[in-house]
């Protein structure tokens, strides 16, 4: 996420602390706080997926995630 957009999401933070923020500012600040997210999201998965554990044998293996209940 490049810095102005996170800029802009800490300065709508401090407005927000300040005042009511306008229907338009709410809305841009929920969309860049979605993009963050999914960006935080994106960031965290792929370095779960590259985690390995290494047995005292010093045999490598990934971790297999659980499947969800539903």
């Amino acid at each position: 996420m490049e810095q102005t957009k996170l800029d802009r999401i800490n300065e709508l933070a401090r407005l927000s602390k300040e005042r009511e923020l306008t229907s338009a500012e709410k809305s841009e600040q929920k969309k860049l706080r979605e993009e963050y997210i999914k960006l935080v999201h994106n960031n965290l998965r792929g370095q779960l997926n590259n985690i390995r554990i290494v047995e005292p044998d010093g045999r490598m293996h990934k971790i297999i995630p659980k499947k969800n209940k539903k």
